[in-house]
């Protein structure tokens, strides 16, 4: 059996409100294997993006932890955490968060860029990244001057330029047309398949979460199997 790429290990997460605590996450377990697909579906507001920000080291656990790749991801050092985002996790997110004053090339490098690896070679990658998603015409765009359809293609592209061994996406097409939603849905499941990348998708659409090997609800700060 191989070892999982990302591991839950009974997350608890509570938030103080007053003098009462609310019990968002109540002992989560997951194992997501390598290459594997699993949606996260659950009613909003049940702490589904709240479990993602803790999977990628964004949020801390009240109790229990993530393990990347074996690694602890929680009770280390920022320094730790950001190397281990960098070397094993990509984002997609629902809205693209990509850089208003740098160009497409600029963004999809910019992960490679913060490794330090040479800059010609990080914007080769990008442009190559940038070619297979559609957008070898865009490439010195800058992110105003690109449709919604074309932000969130490059921010995938972005997930995926460090090769990432995870991908932690929070409803990533949430914000687009049913073209477009499809045709960056397709794109992520070719490049999971391609690159053999685990992808963890929180969604609220039935449609995208059928597509995935696995769906696990969350309900009441519990993950269960789906049906």
């Amino acid at each position: 059996m191989t070892e999982p790429v990302l591991e839950c290990r009974n997350v608890v997460r509570e938030f103080r409100e007053g003098a009462s605590t609310l019990q968002v996450l109540r002992g989560v377990n997951l194992a997501v294997q390598p290459a594997e697909r699993v949606a996260i579906i659950g009613a909003s507001g049940s702490g589904k993006t709240t479990l993602l920000q803790i999977m990628g080291g964004l949020d801390e656990p009240t109790e229990g932890g993530v393990l990347i790749n074996g690694a602890p991801m929680h009770g280390t050092t920022e320094a730790q955490k950001g190397e281990l985002r960098n070397r094993y996790v990509g984002f997609v997110y629902q809205f693209h968060h990509l850089l208003p004053e740098f160009t497409a090339e600029e963004n999809v490098a910019m992960p490679l860029l913060i490794r330090r690896e040479p800059k010609p070679a990080a914007l080769a990658a990008a442009r190559e990244l940038l070619g297979r998603v559609g957008l070898g015409e865009r490439l010195t765009h800058k992110p105003g001057e690109l449709s919604g359809g074309e932000r969130q293609r490059a921010a995938v592209a972005r997930a995926l330029i460090t090769r990432p061994q995870l991908v932690l996406a929070d409803e990533p097409t949430g914000n687009l047309d049913s073209g477009n939603g499809e045709h960056v849905l397709g794109l992520m499941l070719e490049l999971n398949q391609e690159l053999q990348t685990s992808l963890v998708i929180v969604t609220h659409d039935h449609g995208i979460a059928a597509r995935m090997d696995r769906i696990l609800v969350l309900e009441d700060g519990v993950l269960k199997q789906s049906g």
